[in-house]
């Protein structure tokens, strides 16, 4: 008797595991039979990956359909496995968030033709001519814009305020590494403040690591000691907003708000909100259609947000410019990239042949520069802008 209900005990304890690991973090409705997987690089500590989760969790809800998750997937082989594993789960739509898992999921595409993969940052699926594999990325580089606006004019305030001079207002930023998403952002952040801040400088300072709250902190302490009187950042910990709130320095932080760890210092956030992405996905691939191979989300349809401004920091009318400058960007009045509005070198540029259909050399293809100005993300989602601007200046270029 004693061993049948050890037995017993052990399968309800089997069963229970095996319910968890196909859950993962995800919700669900009433129609749990449709079966969604996410494969995620780190998890909820990462701002970055938090922010997939959040809408990874609230599309699911809101359709009514199963996810499955799985955090910590690193940029290789473990990749490709956690996508097999999802379809062996039952999952007719899988998704991937960090740039290297792409050719993992490119492959399992191919092995698993009956299953639709979506790979966000990526370059290839235009030209893999897969059905069912896909890469979507936004116009986050607006966001940033609308963060460096914000940013721009809390420069002016201090410079008002004769906390600093003009030829003192120097920005600082902590990136990851000197590819073209983190090239794009802190270019198009630096261009938003300057819109405001005409004497605006920016230091750029890589970490080598997309999460690394120990590097993040250490890079944005020597900003600050550099002389950078407002940080911020394209990485993915709290390491470069703590420090702020430490040293009493405004940051503008990345992916989601900090203004409860740190409410003496953050000023706004911008960040890609995916779950119109993954509604949009997700029910076309549960209604057989279609699913674009290439997809940008933008202002107009609710990728590009900020959070709230934290008006205890941010300057005075802070909210009402960000509204103003938000319609300005969606009606096509300013395009953050406006050849007009820089210099590469001392000189404006009219031309320039952009690395759209990615080969292992990054081989220049496309002309990107069409009626003045860059046009980022409508070559291909994933950025390709890669130009070093006058008035940003990079610390180290290691990674």
């Amino acid at each position: 008797m004693k061993k049948k209900v050890l037995s017993l005990v052990l399968a309800l304890v089997m069963i229970f595991a095996f319910s968890v690991t196909l859950t993962g973090c995800g919700g669900g409705g009433d129609d749990a039979g449709y079966k969604v997987g996410f494969i995620c690089l780190h998890d909820e500590n990462s701002t970055y990956d938090k922010n997939f989760l959040d809408a990874a969790n609230a599309a699911c809800e809101e359709l009514g359909v199963q996810a499955i998750i799985k955090t910590n997937i690193p940029e290789g082989q473990e990749c490709y496995d956690a996508a097999a594993e999802l379809v062996d789960a039952g999952c007719g739509i899988v998704f991937a968030n960090s740039f290297g898992h792409e050719d993992f999921m490119i492959q399992a595409a191919k092995d698993f033709p009956e299953v639709q993969f979506c790979h966000s940052t990526g370059t290839k699926a235009h030209t893999e001519g897969l059905d069912n594999y896909h890469n979507a990325f936004a116009s986050i580089y607006e966001g940033r814009y609308l963060a460096g606006v914000a940013a721009g004019m809390k420069l002016n305030e201090m410079i008002e305020a004769g906390d600093i001079t003009a030829e003192e207002a120097k920005m600082g930023y902590v990136g990851a590494y000197t590819y073209a998403e983190v090239v794009s952002g802190y270019t198009s952040f630096y261009l938003g403040a300057k819109s405001v801040c005409e004497t605006v400088t920016m230091d750029v300072t890589f970490t080598g690591s997309w999460y690394d709250e120990a590097l993040e902190k250490e890079a944005a302490n020597k900003l600050i000691n550099d002389g950078c009187v407002l940080i911020s950042q394209h990485a993915d910990s709290m390491g470069a907003p703590t420090a702020c709130e430490n040293a009493g320095v405004p940051n503008v932080s990345y992916n989601g708000s900090t203004q409860e760890a740190c409410p003496n210092t953050f000023i706004v956030s911008s960040r890609i909100d995916w779950a119109p992405y993954y509604k949009y996905a997700i029910s076309n691939a549960q209604g057989g259609e279609p699913i674009d191979a290439d997809w940008t989300g933008t202002l107009e349809t609710g990728s590009v947000v900020l959070t709230e401004v934290n008006e205890a920091v941010a300057a005075e009318g802070t909210i009402e410019k960000l509204d103003e400058v938000m319609e300005q960007l969606k009606n096509g009045e300013v395009n953050v990239f406006d050849v007009a509005t820089f210099t590469v070198e001392g000189a404006a540029l009219s031309s320039y042949m952009a690395d759209v259909d990615t080969d292992a050399d990054y081989t220049p293809d496309t002309e990107v520069i069409v009626d003045g100005a860059f046009r980022e993300s409508e070559y291909r989602s994933a950025p390709y802008f890669d130009l070093q601007i006058d008035g940003i200046k990079l610390l180290d270029t290691k990674f």
